[in-house]
């Protein structure tokens, strides 16, 4: 089993990044984690332990659903582990230097899924 490191961030599309955050901090009372504008994220921190709810400002990927990102210790590991039991990832692990590490993967039914190693 992969390393993971006890967390849980649920990615969801939005169309504008300040304006959602207002809402989870103004409405919902969520704290904000940290805000990346130049990488179109942003994250809030929810009531339960170890869940956060990622903003991603992606005007590609709106549309319904949300995305689970589960942290690990080290993707490279964690993604070759999950290959190697026939999973199927999209593409390459994708860097944003200085905060992550992110690998998309899907189930059978073909939602996705990310792995995500922080460099912070």
């Amino acid at each position: 089993m992969p390393d993971y490191d006890g967390t849980i961030t649920l990615s969801i599309p939005v169309k504008d990044l300040d304006a959602s955050m207002a809402w989870f901090t103004g409405k919902l009372g969520f704290e904000e984690l940290f805000r990346a504008p130049e990488a179109g994220w942003a994250e809030v921190g929810t009531p339960a332990e170890g869940v956060s709810i990622g903003l991603n400002q992606d005007g590609d990927a709106l549309g319904p659903g949300t995305t689970p990102v589960f942290g690990v210790r080290d993707v490279d590991a964690a993604r070759s582990e999950l290959e190697a039991k026939g999973v199927s990832f999209e593409g390459d692990t994708v860097e944003i230097p200085g905060m992550v590490r992110l690998a998309t993967f899907t189930d059978p039914d073909r939602n996705r899924y990310m792995l995500a190693q922080s460099l912070a």
